[in-house]
């Protein structure tokens, strides 16, 4: 039977490839759960793999400019409104903050929406303000659920487990003051992200056939 790796399983092989993190060793044992938290962002930050991207499908409202975005959101990838029956699926366009209030300076006036951009890291911005209540979707890159005991998976304990556990490694040389690890667990991380970007480019060039074939 096919090991799985869950949250627990990698603290384990943490403490193991460490040879530190047993309960006794009370300063690496309560360390171990931040180090993988750590491990976790870091990697959802560094790449935008197929695995992180999310759609939420909500509603613009009419008279209603500034929406939230949801939570752990970390990049939009597109935006659109309509697609409903008898009704047209329009593209909401990225520009800067500047640009949207520049082309759109009165939020009390309305109009079909065309533009988007980050509000601040919390919220959108969507110009013109919506003259009539549209359904809303939005492509975005997300942060995984965070690992702990109540949460034992996530897409990268399920697609990409040995990149999470040498960013983790990774994490913990520096708190354990063991440098000569460093180049060892980086090697194997870089490795493991590589397979992981190559991977996902390949599922965009086949995307792209496939939309070029039909």
């Amino acid at each position: 039977m096919a090991e799985v790796t869950t949250y627990t399983s990698l603290k384990d092989d943490m403490r193991r490839y460490l040879e530190r993190g047993e309960p006794s060793d009370t300063l690496v044992f309560e360390q171990i759960p931040r180090l993988i938290g750590l491990a976790e962002r870091e990697i959802a930050r560094k790449v935008k793999v197929q695995g992180f991207i999310a759609v939420v499908t909500s509603t613009l409202v009419a008279g209603t400019s500034v929406y939230a975005k949801p939570n752990r959101w970390r990049e939009t990838t597109s935006m659109a409104f309509g697609g409903g029956v008898d009704q047209a699926r329009v593209q909401i366009f990225p520009r800067s903050y500047e640009y949207c209030r520049t082309y759109w300076p009165d939020p009390a006036l309305r109009n079909p929406p065309q533009f988007y951009s980050d509000y601040d890291y919390q919220h959108w911005l969507i110009v013109p303000t919506p003259v009539t209540t549209l359904p809303w979707e939005v492509v975005y890159y997300e942060l995984p659920p965070l690992l702990d005991d109540g949460n034992q998976t996530n897409w990268l304990t399920d697609y990409a487990p040995g990149a999470l556990l040498y960013r983790a490694l990774l994490e913990a040389t520096p708190f354990l003051k063991n440098d000569e690890r460093i180049p060892v667990w980086k090697n194997l991380y870089d490795e493991a992200m590589q397979s992981l970007d190559t991977e996902d480019l390949q599922k965009i060039v086949d995307r792209s056939v496939t939309r070029q074939e039909a």
